[in-house]
């Protein structure tokens, strides 16, 4: 394996301490004295134990958010909120390669790609900024008899709890938090148990920047215990989800017991339409990272590939060929294009899909089966796969498999595949390949998911909403819709005679 020489494999971070939760602006261990243990999905190697939150620690945490929320964080003026902010962001900035390397050794991204997403994550928490000083509510003409003064006031809605998914633990990590100042909440964050790490770096960040105590709060742990308190918590006012459907609707009737707020952004089969007059030479790669970015391991990954049945041999030939040709290893090599996947339940869940693809009749054109010559046994390696013959009923072309596997399925017509597209519970993205902007337009507003790429794909500006349709959830992340998701609206009316 080769290094870039600015890519500590070992950062400080990992000084072989055990880490501990950020609760009311200290570093606590868990009230049970319990950790876990998280590993380099690359090699297997222990990185470092984790204190293991369970409910009391959460209920210690959500006291000190509706603390600092009731007390001193109130009075915090947007601009105070927008500088706070802005601090972060710069020192997102000055340790940006180091949480790199912490993503990669926690979960297997590839530096060479995170890296390049430098812009896309700092620029995520200036825009959040920029929103802290763009709250307003609206004055309304009164209609009543009298003198009335009438209006639509915004305000924070309180404490949140924020959980977050495994796959990209930087980015989603300062764009619950960014969020959450910006609105005037308070915060406690629950990183996926399999990836901790750069959140309670962040966590470090947030303190340097002069975020008061209990403000941002982390509590590290399991979804069954943490995750589950937090979620059915009565003073948690908010919570904010990204990850499974499956866990979603747990927290969906977790959180009846107050009816909180929701926003929830679940998982995803999407669809990316292929049609004959694209431009094969861009929309080959492009269909490609689709679904091998991060090694599949995205919720709106494009792995339904619809092709029209004139270029379709020549179309999943050409993918596959791509993806065989793409380097699989370990993430710290600034070389690589995929690294692994995440822990051994997911490679289990992956590759029982390989199998039950290929069972149905499906044709592994490249892939299909897991990597374990040399370095590649002590790691969770799928290579890019690529499956024809595909029909619609098959599990690999209904189920969120989330990894790199591709399920490439012919077409005839517009008509017939916006309906076989739209087939689904899902409806977080989808694509649409096309030389004819008519056309595209066309398909794109008949596609039933949150978001829809033309000529391209996975591509994401922070001013711009995100979230899905049906079974992918409700609610939106990115844009001022993001900011109206932490905020209550109050109507004002004022006798004024």
């Amino acid at each position: 394996m080769t290094t870039h020489p600015k890519f500590n494999a070992n950062p400080a971070f990992l000084d072989g301490s055990m880490k501990k939760m950020l609760i009311d602006g200290r570093w606590v261990e868990a009230k049970t004295g319990r950790t876990f243990e998280t590993f380099n999905p690359a090699t297997g190697e222990l990185l470092a134990r984790v204190a293991e939150g369970d409910a009391e620690d959460v209920d210690l945490a959500v006291a000190a958010a509706r603390r600092a929320f009731e007390g001193p964080w109130r009075n915090v003026k947007p601009n105070q909120r927008q500088n706070l902010i802005l601090k972060l962001a710069d020192l997102v900035s000055e340790h940006y390669e180091e949480l790199c390397v912490l993503d990669t050794l926690d979960m297997g991204m590839p530096i060479g790609r995170s890296i390049q997403n430098r812009e896309r994550v700092v620029g995520s928490i200036r825009y959040y900024a920029a929103q802290a000083m763009n709250i307003h509510g609206e004055t309304i003409e009164s209609s009543l008899d009298g003198e009335f003064f009438t209006a639509a006031l915004k305000e924070p809605i309180g404490v949140v709890g924020a959980i977050i998914p495994w796959n990209s633990p930087l980015f989603a990590t300062v764009k619950k938090i960014s969020v959450a100042l910006a609105a005037g909440c308070t915060l406690v964050l629950k990183p996926a148990e399999e990836a901790p790490l750069t959140p309670l770096r962040v966590g470090e960040l947030c303190l340097e920047a002069g975020i008061p105590p209990g403000v941002v709060n982390i509590v590290s742990g399991f979804g069954e215990t943490a995750g589950a308190r937090l979620s059915a918590h009565p003073d948690v006012d908010k919570i904010a989800f990204t990850g499974s459907h499956f866990t979603g609707q747990k927290i969906i009737r977790a959180s009846a017991v107050n009816v909180k707020k929701l926003s929830m952004e679940l998982g995803g089969k999407s669809p990316n339409i292929i049609f004959a007059d694209a431009n094969l030479d861009k929309a080959v790669p492009g269909a490609a990272m689709a679904t091998f970015n991060n090694a599949g391991q995205i919720c709106c990954a494009g792995t339904r590939m619809y092709v029209e049945r004139a270029i379709y041999d020549e179309f999943v030939a050409r993918v596959a060929e791509y993806g065989s040709k793409m380097r699989v290893g370990n993430g710290l090599d600034p070389d690589t294009q995929m690294g692994p996947l995440v822990s051994t339940e997911q490679l289990a869940r992956v590759t029982d899909y390989l199998k039950i693809g290929q069972q149905e009749g499906a044709e592994a054109v490249t892939g299909g089966q897991r990597l374990t010559e040399g370095a590649f046994g002590k790691g969770n390696f799928v290579p890019p796969t690529v499956f024809r013959n595909v029909t619609d009923n098959m599990r690999i072309a209904r189920e969120e498999i989330f990894g790199p596997v591709i399920s490439a399925i012919p077409f005839d017509t517009v008509d017939e595949v916006v309906q076989r597209a739209n087939d689904t519970p899902f409806g977080l993205g989808g694509g649409v390949w096309t030389r004819d902007v008519g056309k595209a337009h066309k398909v794109a507003r008949r596609i039933r998911s949150g978001t829809v790429w033309v000529n391209a794909y996975n591509v994401m500006d922070p001013s711009v909403p995100f979230g899905g349709y049906k079974m992918s959830g409700f609610g939106r992340e990115g844009g001022v819709h993001h900011v109206d998701e932490y905020l209550q609206t109050k109507a004002l009316i004022l006798n004024t005679d």
